[in-house]
């Protein structure tokens, strides 16, 4: 104790010129708003840099996990593809191509950075402003969901997990279209539930759990997961469903950022739809 007292009465003067210092440059940052913006800039500048470091020797030591999710995911592509359907229709028919136009395309990014012991977790990306990527653009890996992207700089964007107290997906059981919607309770990683199905709807365990399509972020039928557990109390109007995510986030490398080419005319649509109504009251 004596120690610690005579280093300060030794360096007293160094040590209040520090908090001052540090004083006012909270002041500065807390009451200037071009300021504030440039620290966060930097900031995310900085930690987005150390975080792709960081990624970069994880990613060198999970190189065949890599490879083989990337071969499973080729397969799975190739298998879709229409050259893999077989037509045994006798009669000739034609395809208009002009009724085909492309909606959604798919941005490759990298996890730089991810948290799945928090309530509220989110990710870091290695894709930004420069690459395409916007806010309320959905994420997605080879298994399933994975969040929504919330902050976006120029080379990096941070992402509200699905591990996210706050995230909410419209999810519908695939072989009824009952819809409701996905929370996580902020206790196991692997485990969702889905809120509002009702009471007379068919449910057993075991059946998929895909995005419901009724949002702008999402398209239709994209995998969630399974129906884990479920039960209805007497009295009960919804079922209490449990769904084990297909999306394995403790060890989530690669993912793709969905880009809807009609998201910005939809939303405005929704927006004025909204507007309307409420003047209407």
């Amino acid at each position: 104790m004596r120690n610690i007292i005579v280093f300060i009465y030794k360096y007293y003067v160094f040590l209040l010129f520090f908090l001052l210092e540090f004083f006012s440059l909270y002041l500065i940052y807390q009451y200037n708003t071009y300021q504030r913006a440039s620290f966060i800039n930097f900031s995310n500048g900085v930690s987005g840099n150390v975080f792709n470091t960081v990624a970069n020797f994880k990613s060198y030591f999970r190189l065949r996990q890599i490879n083989d999710s990337l071969q499973l995911e080729n397969a799975r592509l190739r298998s879709e593809l229409f050259t893999s359907y077989y037509n045994n229709e006798i009669r000739d028919f034609k395809v208009n191509d002009t009724i085909y136009k492309q909606q959604y395309t798919y941005i490759a990014a990298k996890v730089l950075n991810n948290s799945v012991n928090r309530r509220n977790n989110y990710l870091t990306l290695n894709r930004g402003r420069i690459h395409g990527v916007k806010q309320q653009m959905g994420v997605i890996c080879d298994n399933g969901v994975v969040g929504i992207v919330m902050g976006v700089s120029d080379r990096f964007c941070t992402v509200l997990s699905l591990l996210n107290s706050n995230a909410k997906i419209s999810a519908k059981i695939a072989d009824n279209n009952a819809f409701g919607s996905l929370i996580w309770d902020g206790d196991d990683p692997t485990i969702c539930r889905l809120l509002d199905v009702n009471k007379h709807v068919e449910v057993e365990n075991g059946k998929r759990i895909v995005t419901s399509g009724f949002s702008t972020i999402f398209p239709e039928n994209i995998p969630i997961g399974e129906v884990y557990t479920h039960s209805l109390e007497a009295g009960d109007n919804f079922h209490t469903i449990k769904v084990k995510l297909a999306t394995g986030f403790v060890n989530l490398t690669s993912v793709y950022i969905i880009n809807n080419f009609y998201k910005e005319e939809m939303d405005s649509l929704e927006i004025e739809a909204q507007t309307r109504l409420t003047d209407d009251k």
